[in-house]
């Protein structure tokens, strides 16, 4: 048996291999869909692939990809199937929070195994809190716990009195599940209610104030760490209507020919053309901005200068336009996709329900990122810190 640093040393130097995978989420997708969950046997071959240790230290056998890899590979794993790539973001992504905490909590999660999962709700006004000696007592509930039944932690987003925003490391033992996902898209996300009904204590050392997040503030060696957080959480919910258009653009090219609304065959339909010149521009565009502003970002990181604040602000608000601009593009694609596509079943169908249940997100919605972004241009103050 390989010795604990043997095991972190091998895992150090494999990066994310998705790709021998993404048959199966596919052909899972529909049983995902049904259960009101991800199959356990897709969560187990995200473990193999390495996407789950993508952003755990190395010190801890996790892999420190670059976000650039980690999104692309969630791209690809939507363009098989949504929720997977909804779970697999969301999940992945918690690990590099928990690598901005005491160095105590993030062995407490990972130290045993790097593919340890956690699943998160942020919103702070389900929960409640008292400061004690050495930590806070912690209840409520919280709505969004995507992936929930595939985790052994949770990060719980709550208000400290006199202080303001905290985020909550919590073990599976300190709280319950409740099964209330019945929506009418993203259905294998399983994003659940977490539920602590007597008060639980949590060491300060497991708790990740805002201003921290703000602030970068670390004790990590790699830069890549100083990437503010919210960069990174706020695209894996926006990242995975990428891959989904991509996919729905596919299924509507293949069947183009076939469809019942056209019997002159949608292929020399000068509309049907222009449809699939323009999603596609907006998908490559989309696609483009995000890889761009973390290639911008992390030529910061290397060189060790800030990120600037206006910039921060307006990646916020690129991030927040995603859904959007995916929304329109699979309203183009499904307005023209021919009778079949009406029936319960239909591919098309249930990627069009899929990115339009992900615009329900808070992180999606771009008014209030646009409407800060404009107060920098206009010489005003920075009103958000979750950028």
């Amino acid at each position: 048996m390989a010795t604990s640093a043997e095991a972190v040393s091998a895992a150090a130097k494999r990066r994310i291999d998705i790709d021998p995978y993404l048959e199966n989420f596919a052909r899972r997708g529909p049983d995902g869909r049904k259960n009101r969950n991800v199959l356990t046997e897709s969560v187990d071959e995200m473990k193999k692939s390495g996407l789950m240790r993508a952003f755990v230290p190395k010190k801890l056998g996790g892999l420190e990809v670059t976000p650039q890899e980690f999104f692309e590979a969630q791209i690809k794993i939507a363009e098989a199937d949504m929720s997977t790539a909804w779970i697999a973001g969301v999940i992945s992504v918690h690990a590099f929070q928990i690598s901005l905490m005491d160095e105590q909590a993030q062995r407490d999660v990972y130290g045993e195994d790097p593919d340890t999962l956690v699943s998160s709700s942020y919103n702070p006004v389900g929960g409640k809190t008292e400061v004690v000696d050495d930590g806070i007592m912690l209840s409520g509930r919280w709505g969004w716990s995507s992936g929930s039944e595939h985790c052994s932690w949770v990060l719980l987003g709550a208000i400290v009195p006199g202080e303001g925003n905290r985020t909550f490391l919590v073990p599976r033992s300190d709280y319950r599940i409740e099964d209330t996902w019945f929506a009418m898209g993203l259905e294998g996300t399983g994003s659940n209610d977490i539920v602590i009904e007597e008060p639980v204590f949590v060491p300060h050392y497991r708790t990740h104030k805002q201003m921290d997040g703000f602030n970068c503030l670390n004790d990590q060696e790699n830069p890549l760490y100083n990437l503010p957080w919210a960069q990174a959480f706020a695209r894996v919910v926006s990242t995975p209507a990428i891959g989904a258009v991509k996919h729905a653009l596919r299924l509507f090219i293949d069947h183009a020919s076939t469809s019942s609304t056209d019997p002159t065959k949608l292929v020399g339909d000068v509309d049907i053309l222009r449809r699939v010149a323009e999603v596609t521009d907006l998908v490559d565009r989309t696609e483009a901005i995000l890889f761009r502003n973390f290639d911008a970002m992390l030529q910061h990181l290397q060189s060790g200068t800030e990120i600037p604040l206006i910039d921060r602000v307006r990646y916020r608000y690129q991030a927040g336009t995603v859904i959007e601009t995916m929304v329109k593009a699979i309203d183009m694609l499904f307005d023209a996709a021919g009778g079949r596509s009406v029936f319960i079943g239909s591919e098309i169908q249930n990627i069009w329900r899929d990115i339009h249940i992900a615009r329900s997100h808070v992180a999606n919605n771009p008014v209030p990122f646009a409407r800060n972004w404009g107060n920098l241009l206009m010489g005003s103050e920075n009103q958000d810190v979750f950028i």
